[in-house]
């Protein structure tokens, strides 16, 4: 009888799970075993829902977007408001019979495979890295991230004929909690003239000091490229199963901050122009669709790796992407902290802010 390898993806979906799934399963079912899917994350480990994946579920599905095997926010050890669920999850990784368990997913997701790991009671644990943020540690960069990043782009470049048209501040609003990478990357390839991010200290005099000297200097237009982290953390906010505050808004903060501005100080040396400020949150626009070509062939190579520790029995591994080549790294090097943008990145940016 064949050995049973099961997969499951968590927390938010993102362009190129379904590579990774099928890198897994074409890799697995070829290698001799069994490949069983998880649905909707740690929620179906814990209440035993799950299915068998042929071949067939998994032609051509990396070119789609989402997840076919469904993804949840679950935790399975106890976190703030939730309780230990840990002996259930066990007990339904043993009642079906697995060999061994791959887990996609970011911080949180690989957050829970690395105790399970360290747990000792179902060690046989794998972890693929996922994140549009791009700020999981011990991998360059995550699959997803390249996706999000030219849907945001797009939007970006779209943005600036309206803005110019109308002499209007754009602020957009791009995902990344605990890093700038999506807004800076964006920010760059999209040509913003102002980048806001967690990791760099803005203040709003400098903002206001590009937006005016883009007025006199005949640029009648600025578009502003925000990561939502840069929002203050309010404790009193909707969290998530993991603890985490749920973002979103800042665009709107700024669009008023900015606007009142304006009134104050631009409408009367310049009267031919009418100031407006305006906000655009992307939101989950940026996980949608379906993945760019790099996305796709590094899914299926995190997959296939996968799949390979598996074969070698390199537990508490997960597999990741340094240079051109994908290396195993223990599960803990990659949780409990994020992977950040340096100042040597933002400072190449900085260069063409303001023009």
């Amino acid at each position: 009888m064949a050995q049973k390898i099961g997969i499951l993806t968590g927390g938010g979906d993102a362009p190129g799970l379904n590579a990774v799934i099928r890198g897994v399963v074409v890799n697995g079912i070829k290698s001799g075993y069994d490949v069983v899917g998880f649905i909707d994350g740690w929620a179906g480990v814990l209440n035993a829902n799950s299915r068998q994946l042929s071949l067939e579920d998994v032609e051509d599905i990396h070119r789609q977007g989402g997840t076919i095997i469904g993804t949840s926010r679950t935790p399975i050890f106890p976190k703030k408001g939730s309780p230990n669920r840990s002996d259930e999850a066990v007990a339904s990784l043993k009642k079906l019979g697995l060999h061994a368990l791959i887990v996609i997913g970011g911080d949180d997701t690989q957050g829970e495979a690395d105790r399970l790991y360290k747990d000792k009671r179902f060690p046989h644990v794998i972890g693929v890295p996922k994140t549009i943020d791009n700020d999981l540690r011990a991998t360059d960069y995550t699959f997803g991230f390249n996706t999000a990043v030219e849907i945001a782009t797009q939007a970006l470049d779209r943005l600036h004929t309206t803005a110019k048209s109308h002499h209007r501040i754009m602020i957009v609003e791009i995902m990344g909690r605990h890093a700038g990478w999506m807004a800076l990357e964006t920010g760059m390839a999209g040509g913003a003239h102002i980048i806001l991010i967690p990791e760099v200290k803005f203040d709003m005099n400098e903002v206001y000091d590009v937006i005016r000297k883009r007025y006199e200097d005949g640029k009648g237009y600025t578009i502003i490229s925000v990561a939502e982290g840069i929002e203050e953390t309010d404790e009193s906010k909707e969290t998530d199963a993991f603890g985490n505050v749920k973002l979103g808004g800042v665009c709107e903060t700024l669009q008023e901050r900015i606007q009142e501005w304006l009134v104050e100080n631009m409408e009367k040396p310049y009267p031919e122009f009418k100031f407006e400020a305006r906000s655009v949150r992307l939101g989950h626009l940026q996980r949608g669709g379906a993945p760019t070509a790099y996305d796709r062939v590094l899914g299926t190579r995190l997959g296939v790796q996968a799949m390979e520790l598996v074969k070698s029995g390199t537990w508490g591994h997960m597999v990741s992407l340094q240079g051109t080549e994908i290396k195993a790294v223990k599960l803990e090097e990659a949780v409990g902290g994020y992977k950040i943008v340096p100042d040597a990145r933002y400072d190449e940016a900085r260069l063409f802010l303001g023009l």
